[in-house]
């Protein structure tokens, strides 16, 4: 679960994005000051909207994904309880931005460009990842968005199938991750080899 905030360019609004909506049709119920959104066929829910977010929560700090305090998340519930949702919303723990050590990696088939690895991100916990890096090669370490995780542009990052193979990440670039200095040339963050594998890795603003 996602909880995304930016004052100057949506309002006083925190966004929880709860799943991938994968271009569906949605459907709102707004019910007093907060909003869930679900896909029209079948009721997943996959975001919910609080409105005038401050004064049910208090101060939120950060711009773009943000983190809340577990106060903060009781309030939110509370919040959903007193308007008449019966959901509650659970904070996942595990980091979305880690570090991860390419354990393998062979060209696509139906691709000049795009690599097929094999990348493990925390306690032997390995994902498949298409990535489109020129310098992407087994043996490094590096910066992975997880399913589930949003970029500094706010870009979600869900399960997808490029050319034909399915993939479950990202491999990130410097600029991706808006590192200051981040290089023009294309390619991979690759980061020192004692980095250590699931890691949270801290992404700018």
């Amino acid at each position: 679960m996602i909880f995304a905030y930016n004052k100057e360019h949506v309002g006083d609004v925190l966004m929880i994005i709860a799943a991938d909506d994968k271009g569906q049709e949605n459907a709102v119920e707004r019910k007093g000051n907060v909003a869930r959104v679900c896909v029209a066929e079948g009721n997943q829910v996959v975001a919910w909207n609080i409105f005038e977010a401050s004064t049910i929560v208090g101060n939120i700090e950060g711009n773009g994904q943000v983190e809340l305090t577990e106060e903060q998340l009781k309030k939110v519930n509370e919040e959903l309880a007193n308007v008449g949702f019966s959901e509650t919303l659970v904070k996942e723990n595990n980091p979305k931005m880690v570090i991860g050590f390419v354990k393998s990696c062979k060209k696509h088939p139906d691709s000049d460009h795009l690599s097929i690895t094999q990348t493990e991100v925390d306690n032997g916990e390995v994902l498949q990842i298409v990535c489109g890096a020129p310098n992407i090669k087994a043996g490094q370490k590096v910066v992975v968005a997880k399913p589930g995780a949003m970029m500094p542009d706010g870009l979600m990052i869900w399960p997808g199938v490029l050319r034909g193979v399915e993939s479950f990440g990202m491999i990130c670039s410097a600029g991706e991750l808006r590192l200051p200095d981040a290089p023009a040339k294309k390619g991979i963050l690759e980061l020192p080899f004692d980095a250590v594998i699931g890691e949270a890795f801290p992404v700018g603003k």
